[in-house]
């Protein structure tokens, strides 16, 4: 038998300056086709903003295009003049569509707290999608920035006014934009000043193209994007050839809602997601490079750009990145909707790692975007992406934030999607899934057999997603991927507390018998916000304990299987859980909270996991060893 290795290695920080095809499935049986034009929500929950009392005559607001449409991404300079009497309370919202006027609604402030975020944001009757104090200009309040409105007879200012201005990233989100200042904070707003309406130049500019795998063949390979346009696009690619899109969308009415409170994505939080073309690049090679673009003459074309097949089932290496719990930070001084602070840091980690070459495919095991039901934020997130999932395939897990509510048949009744209930994630990253709201799947690349389940989803035994798990594990071939690694958001085991609990006695008890019954070699969960990995561990005890050798590296060996290994690989962007300090567990052999990745790098006979943290400085390296002999 060959001799197989499991490397499991925990790196310590990087330097920061290192860092047969399938058929498109019918739109039945992925996402209601729509061409009947955009959301009706501009004329749902309309009201009139109220005005504060005796505004300045003065007041203001430019932006930096000079009047001129607003471009795909752009930081935009927007000053506020004219101010009288500058105060803390004074803020400028960033809304969109233009026409969301409605009334300060402080009951609000549930909605946001539903989802799990706590932060102090702007109760509107309509979601901003960003917001600032005017004190984040530092010179505010002391009316650094003055200008005199009217002079005496005698040439001396009779009337001086105040001006901040603010930084803010935008994106091509397709409906405009207005600017709008208020007074009142957070909590009690009124109008001060509006800036009118701010169109961008392309509203139906095919963007952010993120691909995936449909099969382990790696022939085929499946390009999905976001447009303001219905009409079928094309994505060009390799020499001369074409696919066509089919183009799909989802309107409120798809939402999960409760009826004592919509939830934001029926109500305060949505916003018109325009259209996600879907088309399949067939006729492909295993591990080769293509160049493609997408879009159409009539609403313009991306930019080329390269992408990378992975490997095929069976042969001799794979290279990929696995993490849980990304989400998405503004790059501006913003307050947003559920800011993941470490988001940013790692995406540019993966894609500096990308430029190397060596990364073949990318799994996001859950919790995606954290748009909860404000769906604006999936635009943000896809905008973050784009630079990895342009480039390889980009496979997802679901998790709570992306299905959870009650009423919907999940298998947690929090509202932790905010009302979308899967149906954004299911139409931004169609995987080859086993139907509408079954989003479990199995792929082959390499040496690896990928089983990706939904923890969200009925896993009972005997269920729908029980019976797949069975049948799926049962298939695999040994000889041709001697790799099994198993894949879920909520995990099996972890050291962090938390209310409700990370790990459910009963999803351990359902699904862990799979694992070792059928020889799972690894298994990755998301969900709890850190790095812990786990002995060769089955109820709570482990079955096989790693040595350790001179230089730290520990190693498993597995001449005889014990049972799986886990590891939570949830420190993709979102707020670092700790570790109690006493009363750890024995099958806990290492913990980390850090942001950061999991690289994996395989081949027939053995295994390389890194862990990466994203740190400022180079931390020393701790080395741990998993091996099968």
């Amino acid at each position: 038998m060959a001799r197989l290795l499991l490397l499991l290695v925990l790196i310590g920080g990087i330097c920061a300056a290192a860092a047969a095809s399938s058929p498109l499935l019918p739109a039945a049986e992925t996402m209601r086709v729509s061409f009947a034009g955009k959301s009706e929500f501009r004329t749902v929950n309309r009201k009139p903003l109220g005005t504060c009392l005796d505004p300045s005559p003065y007041l203001e607001i430019s932006v930096s295009t000079g009047g001129a449409p607003l471009p795909d991404e752009a930081f935009l300079n927007v000053t506020v003049s004219g101010v009288r009497r500058p105060d803390r309370s004074h803020w400028l919202a960033m809304i969109t569509p233009s026409n969301s006027s409605v009334l300060g609604c402080p009951l609000n402030g549930v909605n946001y707290i539903e989802t799990g975020d706590l932060a102090s944001l702007p109760l509107l009757c309509h979601y901003p999608v960003k917001a600032q104090y005017l004190t984040s200009d530092p010179g505010y309040l002391g009316c650094k920035a003055s200008a005199c409105q009217k002079r005496r007879a005698s040439g001396t200012c009779k009337v001086r006014t105040c001006a901040a201005t603010l930084a803010f990233h935008v994106i091509n989100f397709r409906t405009d934009v207005e600017f709008v200042l208020f007074s009142g904070g957070f909590a009690t707003p009124c109008v001060l000043k509006r800036s009118g309406a701010l169109p961008f130049a392309n509203p139906a500019k095919p963007l952010h193209g993120h691909l995936s795998s449909v099969d382990s063949k790696a022939t085929s390979m499946r390009l999905t994007w976001v447009s303001g346009d219905a009409r079928p696009q094309q994505v060009q690619y390799g020499t001369g050839k074409t696919a066509t899109s089919v183009a799909t969308t989802f309107t409120h009415k798809d939402m999960c809602s409760v009826a004592v409170l919509p939830s934001p994505a029926k109500d305060f939080g949505w916003h018109d997601p325009g259209y996600i073309h879907s088309a399949l690049m067939t006729g492909l090679q295993p591990s080769q490079s293509y160049n493609y673009r997408y879009g159409s003459d009539s609403v313009s074309w991306s930019n080329t750009t390269k992408f990378r097949t992975p490997p095929a089932a069976g042969s001799g290496e794979l290279s990929f990145v696995v993490f849980g719990d990304m989400g998405k930070a503004p790059l501006d001084p913003s307050v947003e909707h559920y800011i993941q602070p470490g988001s940013t840091s790692v995406a540019k980690a993966v894609a500096a790692e990308m430029q190397t070459g060596k990364v073949d495919s990318i799994f996001h095991i859950g919790d995606i975007s954290y748009a909860t039901g404000f769906l604006v934020e999936w635009d943000f997130f896809l905008h973050l992406i784009t630079p990895l999932a342009s480039q390889v395939s980009y496979m997802t897990a679901i998790g709570n934030h992306e299905r959870d509510y009650a009423g919907s048949g999940s298998v947690y009744p929090t509202p932790d999607s905010g009302g979308e209930c899967g149906v954004p994630y299911e139409s931004y990253f169609p995987m080859p899934a086993s139907g509408r709201d079954k989003p479990w799947y199995s792929i082959e690349q390499g040496s690896v057999h990928f089983v990706v389940m939904s923890t969200e989803h009925e896993w009972s035994e005997k269920s729908d997603q029980y019976n797949w798990m069975e049948m799926d594990l049962s298939s695999v071939d040994r000889s041709r991927t001697p790799w099994v690694i198993f894949i879920g958001h909520r995990p099996m085991y972890s050291s962090s507390s938390g209310i409700p609990p990370s790990v459910d006695p009963n999803f351990v008890s359902s699904v862990e018998p799979l694992l070792l019954n059928h020889k799972v070699d690894l298994v990755f969960f998301g969900h709890v916000h850190n790095y812990e990995r786990t002995c060769a561990v089955y109820q709570g005890s482990c079955k096989g304990m790693p040595k350790k050798d001179a230089k730290g590296v520990e190693t498993y060996d597995n001449s005889n299987y014990a049972a799986p290994v886990h590891a939570v690989v949830g420190a993709g962007g979102f707020n670092l859980d700790g570790f109690p300090k006493i009363g750890l567990h024995s099958w806990s052999l290492s913990r980390i909270s850090e942001f950061g990745y999991a690289r994996v790098h395989a081949t027939k006979t053995d295994m390389l996991v890194q862990l990466l943290e994203k740190n400022i400085t180079c931390l020393n390296s701790q080395f741990c060893l998993l091996s099968k002999l």
